[in-house]
């Protein structure tokens, strides 16, 4: 691989490095974007098929939830293996069976008949998409800057917003389509979804390039600039004490950011996993549901696209991490205290979700200490085991639900668990800044 180093003037680098992110962006994330659009369009289907679901088959909230959050434990489990296969066979390949394996499970979920079965689906389906969001984030490391990489993830996160928005109105319609050809609503919410994943499979085998040197969009120039760039930094970066796979798995720095990202998975899945229940019990019909249901995600993609449109506003991890859990906590506890009046109760979970759907773009860059195979590692064990925070979510927030027999509770309970996280969040990223301050000590003194 010629990876030459050619020297530039300021202003050229700077005008390369624009014009190769662009090129990148144009040519690789819109793909990206539509994947995870349909990822988390699958993701979401559960919440409101739910709706149906429970009365169709006689299930208590209590069970449907521990079905619905075996994801997560598919998803723990595989996340690791996942995420380094995708190293050694590219993410073409394992994007493509990624998607033919979550498309035919979902299909197969409209067939659910008895709760070992659902619940069967469920684990395996979390094993099917347990290295889809981790192998993108490892796949935006190969080919973009650190100061471009909240951006990227900002595109991510936007795109499950989009998901939410746009999979509201069509899960809320494919409800309604009850009874259409002998199938219940909710049967034809999964074989829909399920054949959305199918349909980007070609796109993805066609489309995707390995890595930057085989792009084609790139020149010889371009890709030689975006190598060692990329190189530079990761010996810049890269913590030469997480070099193995097995440190990366044990390293206290990786289970701490586990540790708060499960904060900010239990407050994403949980609100998204309630909401469309808080709408119903706000007397709503299906269809209005699905359109109410859009407002809170239009809002988090402009907060997005303002927010990851200049590095330094996601520099921050104490403003852009820590406060945004605060900022849910207090939201929820107001929702639950304006519950009789719809209107303020609503404003208030959207301050929940632009809250805790901000912080994404900003978390992943606590992780680059680490590099290479470590860190497709270290991202795929921090996205799993926090992962973890839903299936606690979707296993608490029912149960806290029929315990209390009131739609109010479960809000007040993921305030506490989102104010004790944005506490743990501050103590965790003080400790880091430390354990970075040491690192760099002996670098500064050698130089």
């Amino acid at each position: 691989m010629n990876t030459t180093v050619k020297k530039y003037s300021v202003e050229q680098d700077e005008s390369l490095e624009k014009q190769i992110v662009r090129k990148a962006t144009m040519m690789l994330v819109p793909l990206m974007v539509l994947m995870y659009i349909v990822a988390y369009i699958d993701r979401q289907n559960i919440s409101f098929a739910k709706l149906q679901m429970i009365s169709s088959l006689g299930w208590t909230e209590s069970a449907f939830g521990l079905g619905s959050s075996l994801f997560f434990i598919g998803y723990l489990i595989f996340s690791v293996p996942g995420n380094l296969i995708l190293t050694r066979v590219g993410a073409k390949r394992w994007f493509a069976l990624s998607l033919l394996a979550w498309g035919i499970i979902t299909m197969a979920l409209a067939k659910t008949e008895s709760l070992s079965t659902f619940y069967i689906l469920r684990f395996v389906l979390g094993i099917a998409e347990a290295s889809f969001y981790p192998g993108l984030i490892y796949y935006s490391t190969q080919w973009f800057p650190l100061k471009y990489r909240p951006r990227i993830v900002g595109y991510l996160v936007t795109a499950s917003m989009v998901a939410n928005m746009i999979g509201a109105p069509i899960n809320g319609s494919l409800l309604s389509m009850h009874g259409l050809l002998g199938l219940e609503g909710w049967q034809w919410l999964f074989l829909a979804t399920g054949v959305l994943a199918m349909i980007l499979i070609p796109v993805v085998l066609y489309w995707f390039p390995k890595n930057p040197e085989s792009a084609t969009f790139l020149s010889r120039e371009e890709k030689d600039w975006l190598l060692n760039r990329l190189e530079k930094e990761r010996r810049e970066n890269t913590d030469q004490a997480v070099n193995s796979l097995s440190k990366s798995l044990t390293d206290r720095r990786v289970l701490s950011l586990a540790l708060v990202y499960g904060f900010i998975c239990f407050g994403a899945y949980g609100i998204s996993y309630w909401l469309p229940t808080i709408v119903k019990a706000f007397g709503a019909t299906d269809m209005v549901n699905g359109l109410v249901n859009m407002l809170p995600w239009a809002m988090v993609i402009v907060l997005l696209r303002w927010l990851t449109s200049k590095p330094e506003r996601t520099s921050n991890p104490y403003i852009n991490v820590a406060l945004p859990m605060f900022t849910a906590g207090v939201c929820l506890v107001l929702s639950a205290l304006f519950f009789a009046q719809p209107v303020l109760s609503f404003a208030c979970i959207c301050g929940v979700v632009l809250s805790v759907f901000a912080i994404q773009p900003c978390f992943w860059n606590l992780t680059k200490f680490l590099s290479g195979s470590t860190a497709a590692a270290g991202i795929a064990i921090i996205n799993s085991l926090a992962n973890l925070g839903g299936f606690f979510a979707q296993n608490t927030i029912p149960l806290v639900r029929d315990m209390a027999q009131s739609n109010t509770a479960p809000m007040v309970y993921m305030c506490g668990v989102m104010i004790f996280g944005g506490v743990i969040t501050i103590l965790i990223i003080r400790w880091l800044k430390k354990a970075a301050d040491r690192v760099a000590e002996p670098v500064a003194v050698t130089q």
